[in-house]
């Protein structure tokens, strides 16, 4: 009885020692597969960094505004952001990285496209419109290295294309800066057009030298009697000025418009304006006095010069209160008007 219970321990014995060893071989080479079949590490990328995993670019990303990343990489980061897993951090993570609080990120949960959201606001609140960079440090920061590995292809290509589009911006910038403003063969300067020459009666019919003139006389029809006073005094005296008067001196068949800027911007030196109450009504004059002040703003120049040659019922205009005005209506310089007048015409 003894010898049997002996002979079945040792069976016993055997059977534990053979089913301990064989788990123990198991284990080892368990450990030595999962050993074979662990991936070899990478090369880590610092924090400050903006290369992606597997990337040999040498775009500096954090040089490149997040505008340039256009809407297929941000719908790419909203399929692996938007969804919500207890895995991999989502747009959540991501947007308390940025620096959005609570009650943002909260709002954020109603938007259809949360991660599209964010990355709009972001750009829209930082400073300088936030980096490609930073936003690649960020998704390092919430452990997404799976998107930088499988979107760095893209967000190279959309780098480089920024950076093309910012070089034909540039070139095209510098080529305008070399540009002159006004080229030789349109420079308004000069009389080219056949309606500007023979406009007046002197005017050389060849197109030769046009006449020039001391001053532009801006009058109503109701005033003509006054220029024919200021032509017995300026022009048939020792004065010898010499005056534009339209309805002598213009040809008839010519754009009154035309015309009349032509002589008062490039052929007369000054412009008299005939100040009275009939002046107030005519479109002409009105025309004529304002085209005259848009040459030579706050009067620097001294192109324009009022005259009131008799009493108005009427308001003095209020574009001329700031020009000085001779005055013929005043009896006590009645006398030294005529002279102070051709002088005034006379300067160069």
């Amino acid at each position: 009885m003894l010898q049997q219970l002996k002979c079945r321990s040792e069976k016993l014995f055997a059977k534990l020692t053979e089913a301990d060893t064989t788990q123990t071989s198991g284990h080892q080479q368990t450990r030595t597969c999962q050993s074979m079949a662990k991936p070899s590490s990478s090369p880590k990328t610092s924090r400050s960094g903006s290369k992606t995993p597997k990337s040999r670019s040498s775009i500096d990303f954090n040089s490149v505004p997040l505008i340039a990343l256009n809407m297929g990489v941000r719908k790419k980061f909203s399929l692996y952001l938007n969804p919500e897993t207890s895995v991999a951090a989502n747009w959540m993570a991501l947007a308390e990285e940025m620096g959005f609080d609570y009650l943002e990120i909260k709002n954020y949960e109603r938007e259809e496209n949360p991660t599209m959201k964010i990355l709009e606001d972001w750009q829209a609140r930082c400073t300088k419109g936030g980096s490609v960079g930073l936003l690649l440090d960020f998704l390092r920061k919430i452990e997404r290295d799976d998107i930088l590995t499988d979107l760095s292809r893209l967000i190279e290509e959309d780098c480089r294309k920024y950076f093309e589009r910012e070089k034909l911006e540039k070139m095209e910038m510098q080529k305008k800066k070399n540009q002159p403003v006004q080229v030789h063969t349109v420079d308004s300067s000069d009389i080219r057009t056949p309606e500007l020459q023979g406009i007046t009666t002197r005017d050389d019919p060849a197109g030769g030298m046009p006449e020039l003139f001391d001053a532009f006389i801006c009058y109503c029809r109701a005033d003509i009697s006054f220029v024919h006073e200021m032509i017995k005094q300026l022009e048939q005296s020792s004065f010898r000025l010499k005056l534009c008067v339209f309805d002598r001196d213009v040809l008839p068949g010519t754009c009154v418009w035309t015309i009349t800027s032509e002589l008062i911007e490039k052929r007369c030196k000054r412009m008299v304006v005939v100040i009275s109450d009939d002046y107030l009504d005519s479109d002409e004059c009105d025309f004529q006095t304002k085209f005259a002040l848009s040459l030579c703003p706050g009067a620097r120049q001294k192109r324009l010069i009022p005259v009131k040659y008799k009493s108005m019922k009427k308001t003095f205009p209020s574009i001329l209160r700031f020009i000085t005005v001779c005055d013929y209506t005043n009896e006590c310089t009645k006398a030294w008007f005529w002279t102070r007048l051709a002088k005034a015409l006379s300067l160069p």
